[in-house]
């Protein structure tokens, strides 16, 4: 996922990145489009039987500011997802995403920012909801066209269970997920090798024949490790192009 606010970058499943850009390798592919995983001897791939998606950046926009808007100044904001603070909401965001309880967060935010700061992470907390604006374009049209002719979907996200629950009461398209492994769940993330292994046993789908799509390069390169043909995400043209189930649908 990238946004820009404020001069910080929005980074993976809601956490504000560090850097500005991530480099993207396609293998002659289309840009951002990983090829030539899963090919037969001939050159020709087998046809794809499931897609597994990220979710935050893929499937849902994540926007984290968005939940402080217009209750606290801007520059409390700025300060709250400020990049540089390496004790920021970034790593805290990812300590959950990897397991941390909610209340283990606050009092690790507050240990480094005091309990004046800490009151605005649990604002944060409390207004999930708000920092999540809408599903990707066109991508709850991409979920039904791929249930619709018998492709597996299925979700593999580093998330907490709480943004997860929001999300799928906020757009019921999400139901057409069939399971999702969430990654404060497991207590590991992408790119964690043993995560994408419980996702492939608990689906019981095909690495060779199956699709994962994820907005971040290092995601992708540790699924296709796992035997996983790799996709870093774009939009939902550049996955139907790739499952090959032609135009977007009006």
């Amino acid at each position: 996922m990238t946004a820009v606010r404020h001069g910080a970058t929005a980074g993976k499943d809601g956490a504000l990145a560090m850097t500005e850009s991530k480099e993207r390798t396609g293998d002659g592919a289309r840009p951002g489009e990983i090829s030539h995983d899963g090919a037969c001897g001939d050159g020709t791939s087998p046809a794809i039987t499931d897609v597994v998606f990220d979710m935050c950046g893929v499937l849902v926009d994540s926007r984290p500011w968005m939940a402080l808007d217009g209750m606290y100044p801007q520059g409390v904001i700025d300060m709250i997802f400020d990049p540089r603070d390496v004790w920021g909401f970034a790593y805290f965001d990812t300590m959950a995403n990897c397991g941390w309880s909610r209340e283990r967060v606050l009092r690790e935010y507050e240990r480094h920012h005091g309990p004046a700061v800490v009151w605005a992470y649990r604002t944060y907390l409390e207004r999930i909801r708000h920092s999540l604006p809408s599903l990707m374009p066109g991508m709850g049209t991409l979920l039904r066209e791929l249930r619709e002719r018998g492709i597996g979907v299925w979700g593999l996200t580093n998330f907490t269970t709480d943004k997860v629950e929001v999300a799928r009461g906020l757009f019921p398209d999400l139901a057409l997920l069939q399971d999702i492994v969430i990654s404060s769940e497991e207590g590991l993330c992408k790119p964690d090798p043993i995560i994408y292994r419980r996702a492939i046993a608990r689906f019981g789908i095909d690495p060779a024949t199956s699709l994962f799509v994820d907005d971040d390069p290092v995601n992708v390169t540790g699924a296709r490790h796992q035997g996983l043909r790799g996709l870093v995400f774009s939009d939902a043209a550049q996955v139907r192009r790739r499952v090959g189930i032609g135009q977007l649908r009006a």
